[in-house]
């Protein structure tokens, strides 16, 4: 079952985070305590490890986006696992039938 990895908060104030670099790329093993990407805040710049192994299915958040606390920044699951684009926030837009 896939999982889908969150922005922490790393601070009592912390709203949100920039995606400043993807370390591992959709496709990629993972274990956990791997690196999956860095983040930086007004006050910090820090490594997100991964809690989970798997493989990389997925990336939503893209680097230079600002991702609010507990926003989704990817989904990590078992290698071929299949996950939705209902996911990724992009997608909450809606096509007009008019």
């Amino acid at each position: 079952m896939a999982t889908e990895i969150i922005m922490p908060q790393l601070g009592l104030t912390m709203e949100e985070g920039t995606i400043a670099k993807w370390i591992k790329q959709v496709g990629d093993k993972v274990a956990v305590g791997d690196v999956l990407v860095e983040i930086t805040t007004d006050k910090l710049s820090s490594e997100i490890e991964s809690e989970v192994e798997g493989v990389l299915l997925k990336i939503v958040a893209q680097e230079g986006e600002d991702i609010p606390v507990k926003g989704l920044l990817a989904i990590i699951g078992a290698e071929g696992e299949q996950v939705g684009a209902a996911s990724a926030p992009a997608d909450k837009k809606r096509r007009s039938s008019n």
